[in-house]
């Protein structure tokens, strides 16, 4: 009898989390039997976050699809018929023509997002056969557009100091972000940091895994960062605090700014926030007298109507106290400014048609509804994304989903709360069956993700699927044919001409190596006082942004949301003062709406809650552990009422991600957030929202 051996495959975690982890899998005859960190990624360091580490639980779980379907029955009523591959990218394609024949390929859009964030399986299946095709362009701004805009204006780039250069902060704020459950592998260092004196200040409407460990948890109302941040400003500027020599020599605006300044009192942000006057001024006063002191965020701080600026002027606080280009000092966002990848190869829109139309992924539901309308969206075809789940206004979403001239195709490893309402759908590869090459956003480690297993059933890659789909519309271009080796092989090429650091790194030796960290001078951002804006200096005043119509400096604005949405709920107008501010944060055991259909996780996660302080859970007469009804006008969904002083008084707290079919009255948290569009860069507004909760 022979013995079965066990093989290694070094791979790397697709989701959307900035760790990005280099991961081992071991497999004994074509079946993977263990699944773990990789010890020598100098991030990962042999562990895998709670979410990940039971992943061979999600490759084989029983409700993988594995074959394409056809719907048969009415949308939704999870009526369907096994079809084989020739047979649905032959129904794609007869649809498709005729589409275009009558409305243009303008009538077709791809949604995809962040179920996977490789560079083939996301970056070139989401662009280079669509750029063919002339389908409406997606504008990709769900998460942290608003962020990304306000830093580029502000430095000139996202760039962002090592995990490991926390060990030399005397001070860490924490703002909107809650690394325990979003950047895992962040904690690690920084609570080595913490044993070595570093003070610890988490700011968030909400008591989060993170705040519990902090040495100060400071709770804003939400969406009143900036009037925080300004108010932090006035009092360093006032007492003196400030770098005056260093303000003059590396920033633009900084008189403006100094006189808006004058409009930030204390006592005014305290109003604001609902932070005491006297914890702004301890604030204040620690963050400036406390160097280097670094100020970590992330994207769930700029997901409301005034995201933009809420990032700008904290990204003006670093500047004031002279923090940008210390080690362990200045702002930690994000990497993702260090490696973009050559346009040109990735998307091959300089050998497409004209890129069609833009339509703003926020606004899915209206677009389904008529907002796009010339020509009107016919077909959606989805990957690597749940819009039914995770997008905003959820109602008008399934709407749109269920109007029965909208062809849509859904290519998943689940039958998800969109793939109910699709025409086809199409069996998707795991991590663990597929080529890719992936970068982060949380350090600069690149890596290759070598297939450990054949796919299960019929099961294909995104880039495969597109490979069958441009084949099938008559495009005969060689970039549209490539393995994915041979895509990540053209694109590392192309992106080492314009950057250094990727020179030397092959296709090849990536392959070999797994995971190359690559080195960037200075190691520290801004080091060396250049920035790379138009003035070379940090733009506290962006000249840009004012030829765009935008306000030039870091200012506040009320983010306003009556929670109606221009309409009555069934039981007449809402009463303004009964009105709760929803934030829906990332839920610990799911990335997004991934791994949200496991029983483990979901076993983990809980049931289905919201945050609500006793003071207001005693106003509407709901005690701990009961069912309440949580509605505005956009919506409603059934949760079970949480009584914690985990959240400030008029504020509640969801987390996302749940799947609506798995819920009571197939209803999540999303059925309630809004789809208005913040002030910069199309960004979603999900923590601008106003609701109204009763007992059931």
């Amino acid at each position: 009898m022979l013995m079965s051996t066990s093989v290694k495959v070094y791979g790397v975690c697709p989701h959307d989390c900035p760790d990005t982890c280099g991961v081992i899998t071991e497999v004994e005859n074509g079946r993977a039997v263990k699944f773990y960190g990789s010890p020598d990624h100098p991030v990962t360091r042999g562990w895998l976050c709670a979410k990940v580490r039971p992943y061979l639980e999600h490759v084989y779980h029983p409700d993988r699809l594995q074959y394409p379907l056809r719907r048969v029955g009415a949308k939704g009523s999870g009526e369907w018929q096994r079809i084989s591959w020739d047979e649905a990218v032959a129904e794609i394609g007869q649809r498709w023509r005729a589409i275009i024949a009558e409305y243009g390929a303008e009538a077709i859009l791809p949604y995809s997002y962040s179920g996977t964030l490789g560079m083939v399986q996301m970056g070139a299946a989401s662009t280079r056969f669509w750029n063919r095709l002339g389908a409406s362009q997606l504008q990709r701004s769900i998460c942290g557009a608003a962020a990304e805009f306000a830093v580029k204006m502000t430095l000139g780039a996202r760039y962002c100091q090592p995990y490991e250069h926390v060990q030399h902060s005397k001070l860490v704020i924490v703002w909107g972000h809650n690394p325990v459950s979003t950047a895992p592998h962040f904690m690690p260092f920084l609570r080595d940091a913490q044993r070595n004196g570093t003070q610890l200040v988490v700011i968030d409407p909400r008591r989060t895994r993170t705040a519990v460990g902090a040495d100060w948890h400071i709770a804003p109302k939400p969406a009143t960062d900036s009037a925080l941040a300004l108010g932090m400003a006035h009092v360093i500027v006032e007492e003196g605090l400030h770098d005056e020599e260093w303000l003059n020599a590396y920033t633009v605006g900084w008189p403006q700014l100094r006189a808006r300044l004058a409009d930030y009192p204390p006592q005014r942000v305290a109003q604001i926030t609902g932070v005491a006057a006297a914890d702004i001024v301890k604030l204040a006063r620690l963050y400036a007298t406390t160097q280097p002191a670094l100020i970590k965020m992330a994207d769930g701080l700029q997901r409301h109507r005034t995201g933009g600026q809420t990032v700008r002027a904290i990204c003006a606080l670093p500047a004031l106290t002279g923090q940008y280009g210390q080690r362990g000092g200045g702002l930690a966002y994000t990497t993702s400014g260090y490696v973009q990848w050559d346009g040109r190869s990735l998307a091959h829109w300089q050998d497409s048609p004209p890129l069609g139309r833009m339509v703003n992924m926020n606004r899915l539901g209206a677009a389904l509804l008529g907002e796009v309308s010339d020509p009107p969206l016919k077909s959606l075809y989805v990957f690597g994304s749940n819009p039914a789940a995770i997008a905003p206004h959820a109602g008008k979403v399934v709407a749109g989903l269920r109007r029965e001239d909208l062809f849509t195709v859904v290519h998943e490893l689940f039958m998800t709360d969109t793939a109910v309402y699709a025409d086809i759908v199409l069996p998707a590869t795991s991590q663990l069956e597929h080529v890719d090459c992936h970068k982060a956003y949380g350090h600069t480690v690149l890596s290759y993700n070598t297939p450990a297993i054949p796919p299960l059933g019929e099961a294909k890659s995104n880039w495969d699927v597109m490979r069958l789909l441009a084949a099938e519309m008559g495009f005969t271009e060689p970039w549209l044919q490539q393995t994915a080796d041979e895509v990540i092989d053209e694109v590392l090429t192309e992106t080492a001409v314009t950057n250094p650091a990727l020179q030397g790194v092959t296709h090849a030796r990536l392959q070999t190596e797994g995971s190359i960290l690559l080195q960037f001078t200075p190691e520290t951002p801004f080091a060396d006082m250049r920035f790379p804006t138009a003035s070379g200096k940090v733009e506290l005043y962006s000249a840009h942004m004012a030829d765009m119509g935008l306000d030039p400096l870091p200012g506040y604005t009320a983010s306003a949301d009556d929670g109606t949405d221009g309409r009555q709920s069934p039981n007449g107008q809402f009463a303004p003062e009964g009105a709760l501010t929803l934030i829906s944060a990332a839920a610990h055991h799911f990335v997004t709406s991934s791994f949200a259909n496991r029983d483990d996780m979901l076993q983990r996660e809980g049931d289905p809650f919201i945050e609500i302080h006793p003071t207001d859970a005693a106003a509407r007469g709901i005690v701990a552990g009961e069912r309440v009804i949580v509605e505005n006008g956009r919506g409603w969904c059934e949760l079970t009422a949480k009584v914690t002083e985990a959240v400030r008084p008029g504020v509640v707290a969801s987390p996302k991600g749940r799947w609506s079919r798995l819920q009571a009255g197939d209803r999540n948290v999303n059925w309630l957030t809004s789809d208005a569009l913040a002030d910069m860069a199309g960004q979603s507004t999900f923590h601008s929202n106003q609701v109204w909760i009763r007992k059931r």
